[in-house]
């Protein structure tokens, strides 16, 4: 477009047209076609107008410079004269071009519209005077109120939309001016000084006015008060004045509004007080309470609902809390611990008091309860409580002294007094006749076992526990487990009398310390110790080889029974090996006889002694033998040395505790020594090897004779399928022979058959082909007829629907045309039609007299004229008999 020639500008267009030779840029209007000179170019455009629609605005940045008629101004060169950055802001008005150097700064846009209860704040940017002739500073702020709409100004700044706070009923406004100015009431006010608005509706804050918050009202009931603090001396609205940090209370029921200088520190509740219920106070400081009693600072008194239903604290009261009526019922009690002298009204301090139910009260500033409401101690028959005085004190005729212990017996009911401590409460302990409890007399600290028997403990006697070795209280715990008693996870109750069951064929010794003497239970039987008995606890060797402490118990068992040992021996050719011994054991004891029972005890490990003994008489007999002697008669070696020469003797007896060796068992035999244990590995491993070879020479040969055989046999199958294949062969030439020759006379037949077949076959299809051709012409001569048939049925039928139609059509014609005709005579009447009917002939008949014709005929001359009907219209209808 900058380079054509001819520019065609449309209407509410225009264009910037850069004259080279001036340098001086104009504007062209639409509508206009503007032939471009050589020295001209377009620069910009064509453009639309800006079109500023009612109630909008636009910002022109850089405005042309006009005179008092709007004209733009140009120099002497005819360029425009602009204000270089300068702002103009244009309303509504024709559309306009922008001039050289003009611009628009952002959209068209409406004008802002200031709502009901809003305003703008607005701030001058620089120096001017307004339209209402107010000079404006820069830096000046006002308020744009609404409703309106404002029109913006370029010396003036929008700051911020002010919006009308909405005071609604028992609410206020607290405003703080920023500057000194004049409220809305006209009042003068400094700047920071705050105040209330408290008029209810909206309230639009002024320029130099600042809104601070909402003040809510609070509502006071004859059960609510309101504590407030004075921040500075002022005088509040009942006309009292208040100094600064002076506290009081708000009592009127109703709204209330705090004000300015007031501080609310906190609403107070009352305390309802019911017969149950009381209230604990103290004061702060001394003052005067409401019912004008002189109350000194720290003095704690109580108030209950027989002095008020309810109680607001005062300012200078605490509440310490609320005390709960405490009620006693008939069988309960409790012990106040310094309760208040009646008299005095002073604490008894150090004293305590006992109340008994049925009782109601509160406890008083100072009191408290030892350990709270307790119940009566209700004894039963079986149940006792252990007392023990703390003070001296009279019961009945006998009179206890501290420390004193004795007790009372059930069936019963007991209230102890403040001066007697109640130990505990004991019940009669039943016991089996295998059970039984350990008793200590404090007094003489006799411990005794008391069994079989319901026991209820004396004032002057304990339960006494009964420890044991932590070896021994294992092994009971492995036993309860065994046998499928319950036991608790803490372990056994220590006051119970231990119990153990010796199992049958077994013996358990047990050591009384106090007497120094031991005895012997053989089982099966039931043990319980005395208090100062303890088992003696075997430890016996275990594992294979033997070692020592590894098996421990509490019984001894008697056998019969087996051990097993490994042995190491040496042969006299120094080969050692290692046997795996199994010894049948018993020990011959007599149960009548204590000395018997003691003796199997002397030997504290009889399994690793006897052990010993025994490896050591097959060590001593192996040792003066070869390896090779030993292997072949290791049994008898081992017997011999451990039973003696006589062979039908198997007995090893041990004097000391009564052992007794019935047997041995030999289970295995190994070399120690390892390059005896690779020597035999290797004459085994020889002798594997010779079976192997010898068995895989023997298959070897099997198998080369099989394969001899079998070649044989398929040489000899070879050749007689040979022969048998010379003979197919025979077979086959004379086959295609016989082949060839049936081949070649059969061509020929074939030939001539198959001549024949195709002229018979091409005869019989062009017969069929006419018999289909026929019955094609057939069928299409039917189908025509048939089609024929149906177009005719159809036409027919359709011409009998058309005048069935048409006859439909005319006979409601006919019906319609009859009501009608009908209606129409109804609606006239028959006077009316006979009226009609003879009007035309009396009118005629008028004329004709008037005319003074008797009658008259007109014709055009081309219709003809029925004469002979005239005439008789003439004759007005005469009777031909009566001529």
């Amino acid at each position: 477009m900058a380079d054509a020639s001819v520019i065609r500008i449309k209407p509410n267009y225009f264009i910037h047209v850069l004259d080279n030779n001036t340098n001086v840029t104009r504007v062209e209007l639409g509508p206009r076609t503007l032939t471009r000179q050589d020295h001209e170019k377009v620069v910009l455009g064509p453009d639309p107008m800006i079109m500023v629609p009612p109630r909008h605005y636009c910002i022109i940045a850089n405005p042309v410079v006009r005179d008092d008629d709007g004209t733009p101004i140009s120099d002497d060169h005819g360029q425009y004269k602009l204000r270089h950055g300068d702002e103009e802001i244009r309303f509504e008005q024709d559309p306009f071009p922008l001039y050289p150097g003009e611009k628009l700064l952002g959209k068209v846009a409406p004008l802002q519209v200031v709502a009901t209860n809003s305003a703008l704040r607005l701030r001058a940017i620089r120096d001017f005077e307004d339209a209402d002739k107010v000079k404006r500073v820069a830096g000046d702020e006002w308020l744009c109120e609404g409703p309106g709409t404002y029109k913006p100004r370029v010396e003036v700044q929008v700051v911020e939309i002010t919006k009308a706070t909405i005071i609604k009923p028992n609410q206020a406004l607290r405003l703080r001016a920023r500057k000194a100015c004049l409220d809305r009431q006209g009042r003068e006010r400094k700047a920071g000084e705050e105040w209330l608005v408290r008029q209810s509706g909206a309230y639009l804050p002024g320029v130099d006015e600042e809104v601070v918050e909402t003040v809510n009202s609070y509502v006071l009931t004859d059960k609510k008060a309101l504590h407030l603090k004075a921040v500075k001396t002022f005088t509040d609205e009942l006309g009292k004045e208040r100094k600064a940090g002076e506290e009081w209370l708000v009592r009127q029921s109703g709204a209330y509004l705090p004000g300015v200088d007031e501080e609310v520190v906190e609403t107070v509740n009352s305390y309802v007080l019911t017969d149950k219920k009381a209230l604990h106070l103290k004061a702060v400081k001394t003052f005067t309470d409401e019912l004008g009693k002189e109350r000194k600072a720290g003095e704690e008194w109580p108030i209950t609902a027989n002095e008020a239903e309810t109680h607001i604290p005062d300012v200078y009261e605490q509440v310490v809390g609320e005390v709960k009526i405490t009620t006693l019922n008939n069988r309960q009690y409790c012990v106040v611990l310094d309760p208040i002298d009646e008299k005095t009204g002073k604490p008894q301090l150090g004293k305590k008091q006992l109340r008994k139910g049925e009782v109601n009260f509160f406890l008083r500033p100072g009191e408290a309860l030892e350990n709270n409401i307790q119940s009566v101690y209700v004894l039963a028959e079986e149940e006792a409580l252990l007392l023990r005085a703390k003070e001296s004190f009279k019961s009945g005729d006998k009179v206890h002294e501290p420390g004193d212990r004795w007790m009372v017996y059930g069936p019963t009911d007991f209230v102890p007094p403040v001066q007697v401590e109640v130990v505990e409460k004991r019940k009669a302990i039943p016991l089996d006749e295998n059970e039984g409890i350990y008793v200590r007399d404090i007094q003489s600290g006799k411990v005794r076992m008391v069994c079989g028997q319901s026991y209820m403990l004396k004032s002057n006697e304990e339960l006494w526990s009964k420890d044991l070795p932590r070896a021994v209280e294992e092994l009971l715990q492995k036993d309860r487990a065994d046998s499928g008693d319950s036991f608790d996870n803490e372990g056994r109750d220590k006051t119970r009398v231990v119990t153990y069951r010796a199992p049958h064929n077994s013996a358990v010794q047990i050591y009384d310390y106090k007497e120094k003497k031991s005895r012997v239970v053989f089982g099966p039987e039931l043990i319980m110790l005395g208090p100062d008995e303890h088992f003696t606890v075997i430890s016996l060797s275990g594992d294979k080889p033997k070692k020592p402490h590894v098996v421990k118990t509490l019984g001894l068992s008697l056998g019969p029974d087996f051990m097993t040992d490994i042995v190491t021996v040496e042969t006299s050719d120094h080969a050692r090996l290692s046997l795996k011994l199994s010894y049948n054991w018993h020990f011959e004891v007599n149960k009548d006889s204590p000395e018997d029972g003691a003796k199997i005890f002397q030997v504290p490990d009889f399994v690793g002694d006897s052990c010993k003994a025994i490896a050591s008489r097959v060590r001593g007999a192996v040792a003066s033998v070869s390896f090779d002697s030993f292997h072949k008669h290791s049994a008898r070696i081992i017997r011999q040395a451990v039973f003696g020469a006589d062979a039908r003797q198997n007995r090893f007896a041990f004097t000391s505790n009564n052992l007794v060796i019935t047997n041995i068992d030999i289970q295995s035999v190994e070399p120690v020594d390892q390059r005896t244990r690779d020597s035999l590995q290797k004459s085994v491993q020889l002798a594997i090897e010779i079976t192997t070879k010898s068995q895989e020479a023997a298959a070897r040969h099997e198998a080369e004779r099989l394969e001899q055989e079998a070649r044989g046999r398929l040489e000899r199958q070879k050749i007689n399928d040979e022969a048998e294949a010379e003979k197919s062969r025979q077979e086959l030439l004379s086959l295609q022979a016989q082949s060839a020759a049936v081949e070649s006379t059969g061509q020929a037949k074939a030939e001539a058959k198959a001549r024949a077949e195709a002229a018979q076959i091409e005869g019989e299809a062009s017969v069929r082909q006419a018999q289909l051709r026929a019955e094609a012409s057939k069928i299409k001569s039917e189908a025509e007829l048939i089609q024929l048939k149906q177009k005719q049925e159809a036409e027919i039928d359709h011409q009998r629907k058309v005048d069935e139609l048409d006859l439909a059509r005319a006979r409601e014609l006919a019906g319609i045309d009859s009501a009608k005709f009908k209606a129409t005579v109804t609606s006239i009447g028959a006077e009316t039609i006979k009226a009609i009917a003879q009007a035309g002939p009396e009118m005629q008949a008028k004329m004709l007299q008037g005319l003074g014709l008797k009658g008259f005929m007109i014709t055009d001359g081309n219709s003809p004229i029925n004469l002979f009907n005239t005439a008789q219209g003439f004759l007005g209808g005469v009777n031909p008999s009566d001529i």
